[in-house]
């Protein structure tokens, strides 16, 4: 996923740890907001089934209300229970009353209601959750019953709840009536009617939401201000020794050392590229000392070899021995120019890529062969002119030498000069057209060197297009040929 990410900032190193940290902390916060959502949730369902079922016990308590046959309770509460009675009854005897009887009054002042019957409302919706979890906790208090139902419903639609409204003032709050209440209704046992409990349900937690959002922004701002700080002393000398690198592949004529930065891994790392840069130049140092020697060695005695060559009295065996020695000759140049590629002290200028298209057409054009130029807008760009020009050289005389004539054409595809040179020759195997821009491959026999070259034209060429930051494609035409693109960017 990350690869696919057209943002440069998302392509580097410290982009992507930063997203895969970010990603990872919004799903951790994420689920850590869903654990203590259902949390909240559990603790409120709980409240709720406690907050029922304490109703109900505590007005089996406090009514006086005689306990049911077959209500589980254990004896010495029964005793108890009875003790608390006569007390009550004692006190009501000094004052000269006696307790209200059945208690439905003192249910209704603890918010409770006794009925012989109970139907849900329409409208009321079933809950059974609750229903399964304050059955459980009766059962746990010993408290007698034949079955739990347990609605919800809209404050201002229960009865009960609007007659107590009419008596309390402070029920009358506004929008008290779009409350919404649990309705629990117990089923007493031996047909004694049914018990009706009714709690205002607890608003949903949405604090949760605002402090994992807090909590996931000061996260956010901690944990990535710290890790910016490490990323970027890790990636900025990475960085550095990457554009060094760059730099030395285009022009490894002297070497830069890095200064070290950074952790020790990358210390160690940039001392280990200035070590290898500093040996790569003085090789190649050592490389070119090399090559003019052997270029002076070699070119004096062929020199001194087409001198005597003049004294030869078979003209047939002169020009024969002559032109051996200028196939060594320019066969040595292309090994020379092949090794100084990449060494050339000078910088690219900005040349108009077109117009020396153009001269280099007009030579071949000059000697009779069939070139032309089509396509040609005018392409401005920086280059080596000098190598441009001798990889052009190379291709077009190969397209003349193999396929009698050459086409070319220039464009400007996405910041690159693209000139292309086609012919109508015999082309090349498709399995030999990577082989063939290696030093000294030949193709078939009409590419061999009774036909000219020392299998270095296209080698060259695919170097000086690498030297500039290009390259060079070759590909077999559909209607036969050979058709060889040399891509140079213009900056």
């Amino acid at each position: 996923m990350l690869s696919r990410l057209q943002f440069p900032l998302f392509k580097s190193l410290l982009g992507q740890v930063m997203l895969v940290v970010a990603f990872g902390l919004l799903v951790g916060q994420a689920v850590s907001a869903i654990l203590l959502y259902q949390a909240a949730e559990q603790r409120r369902e709980a409240s709720l089934v406690n907050a029922i079922a304490f109703r109900l016990v505590s007005a089996d308590e406090s009514t006086g209300r005689p306990a049911y046959e077959g209500l589980r309770r254990f004896d010495h509460l029964e005793e108890r229970r009875a003790q608390r009675r006569a007390h009550r009854d004692a006190i009501f005897a000094e004052r000269g009353s006696k307790p209200s009887a059945g208690g439905n009054r003192r249910w209704r002042r603890l918010g409770l209601q006794r009925a012989d019957t109970f139907l849900p409302q329409p409208g009321d919706s079933r809950s059974s959750s609750l229903e399964e979890k304050v059955s459980e906790v009766l059962t746990e208090q010993l408290y007698g019953f034949e079955q739990v139902q347990v609605v919800r419903r809209r404050a201002g639609d229960d009865p009960f709840i609007t007659s107590m409204a009419k008596n309390r003032p402070r029920m009358r709050q506004p929008g008290w009536q779009d409350r919404t209440i649990m309705v629990a209704a117990v089923e007493l046992p031996d047909n004694q009617g049914w018990a009706i409990a009714r709690v205002a349900e607890p608003p949903r937690p949405t604090a949760i939401a605002r402090s994992v959002v807090l909590q996931t922004l000061v996260i956010f701002v901690v944990l990535f201000g710290l890790l910016y700080i490490v990323l970027r002393r890790i990636t900025r000398p990475v960085a550095q020794l990457t554009n060094r690198v760059d730099a030395f592949a285009l022009s490894p004529d002297k070497a830069v050392p890095v200064k070290p930065a950074g952790p020790q891994d990358i210390r160690r790392l940039i001392a280990a590229h200035n070590a290898m840069e500093a040996r790569i130049a003085s090789m190649l140092d050592e490389k070119d000392v090399m090559l003019g020697a052997i270029g002076h060695d070699l070119k004096t005695p062929l020199a001194a070899l087409r001198v005597r060559i003049e004294s030869v009295g078979d003209d047939r065996q002169r020009s024969r021995m002559a032109e051996s020695i200028e196939d060594i000759n320019h066969t040595l140049d292309d090994i020379l120019s092949l090794a100084r590629i990449g060494r050339n002290a000078q910088a690219p200028e900005r040349t108009n890529i077109t117009a020396l298209a153009q001269s280099v057409v007009d030579e071949f054009d000059d000697l009779g062969e069939p070139v032309e130029l089509t396509d040609a807008p005018r392409i401005v760009g920086a280059i080596h002119v000098t190598w441009v020009k001798r990889a052009l050289r190379n291709l077009i005389s190969n397209a003349v030498r193999y396929g009698g004539g050459a086409q070319v054409s220039l464009s400007d595809d996405d910041g690159a000069a693209v000139i292309v040179i086609q012919d109508n020759g015999p082309g090349i195997p498709d399995d030999r057209l990577a082989a063939m821009l290696e030093p000294f491959a030949r193709g078939e026999a009409s590419r061999n060197r009774a036909t000219g070259g020392a299998g270095l034209g296209l080698t060259l060429a695919h170097a000086i297009a690498e030297q500039h930051g290009g390259s060079l494609t070759l590909s077999n035409r559909s209607e036969g040929g050979l058709r060889a693109e040399l891509r140079l960017p213009l900056s």
